[in-house]
């Protein structure tokens, strides 16, 4: 079973939760239902870290805010991971195990339903942010990208209601794909969530490729269990596209251009 999870002081992530929580028993800090529980959090999601210490399912689903100084708006999703240096929660060098099939389904659910969204970009974010360390699959589902948006109840109940369809839905499992390069917000793999026939692992955007060196890759390749394809954007890789090319050589991945 998976948990859902919201940072109480996080106003899209409280909205969505709020919404999704009324049809559900609470029992302690768990609101259960018969396809997933959910739990409102104290501290920070994208530091939650220590989640597995107070929590124990399958993976968890982030509920939270997008922020984004070109202040498009924007309705995301996106793995979490570390290529450098841990600013935004988890750890320096290190990325969480992705949770693709999920992703899919809701990106895909949230393109049918567009319609209700005419102002907002729908699109994935590269993988980036804290929590890594989970030994769980996670991901985080974003509204934003003001406060009007995060507090707009009407969109975050719309949004819940994605959420719980998708979570309802018996999970169709997809080909996984690790991607590589492109910018943060990647039309090609967005894309291909959307129309193609791979679910997303990893996606390291091309300004993260310089800092992949053969440790990392192997620490990317291990979280990635079950990924049998990389999808490069081919056009989109920079000074780094032979380096990539050479340590994905040692793999079993297909390796496909975009």
């Amino acid at each position: 079973m998976e948990l859902l999870v919201a940072y109480q002081k996080d106003p899209a992530g409280h909205n969505i939760a709020k919404f999704i929580s009324q049809e559900m028993e609470k029992n302690g800090d768990v609101y259960h239902s018969r396809y997933f529980d959910l739990a409102i959090i104290s501290t920070p999601a994208i530091s939650a870290d220590w989640l597995e210490d107070k929590f124990d399912y399958d993976g968890y689903i982030f509920l939270s805010k997008h922020a984004a100084e070109s202040r498009v708006l924007a309705l995301t999703c996106h793995n979490t991971g570390n290529f450098g240096e841990a600013k935004f929660g988890g750890y320096e060098r290190q990325v969480s195990i992705p949770h693709p099939y999920i992703q899919k389904s809701y990106i895909q659910n949230l393109w049918k339903t567009r319609t209700k969204f005419s102002q907002f970009q729908i699109t994935i974010e590269a993988t980036h942010h804290g929590p890594t360390a989970l030994t769980k699959p996670s991901l985080f589902i974003e509204i934003g990208t003001t406060e009007k948006e995060w507090n707009d109840i009407d969109l975050c109940n719309s949004v819940g209601q994605i959420i719980i369809d998708v979570m309802k839905e018996p999970q169709k499992s997809y080909p996984v794909a690790i991607c590589f390069g492109g910018t943060h917000y990647s039309e090609k793999f967005t894309n291909e969530l959307i129309h193609g026939k791979y679910s997303l692992g990893t996606v390291i955007p091309k300004h993260a490729l310089e800092q992949i060196d053969q440790s990392l890759f192997s620490h990317i390749i291990e979280r990635n269990v079950g990924a049998t394809a990389a999808l490069l954007d081919w056009n989109g890789m920079g000074k780094n596209k032979q380096k990539i090319i050479e340590m994905l050589k040692g793999t079993n991945l297909e390796v496909i251009r975009l």
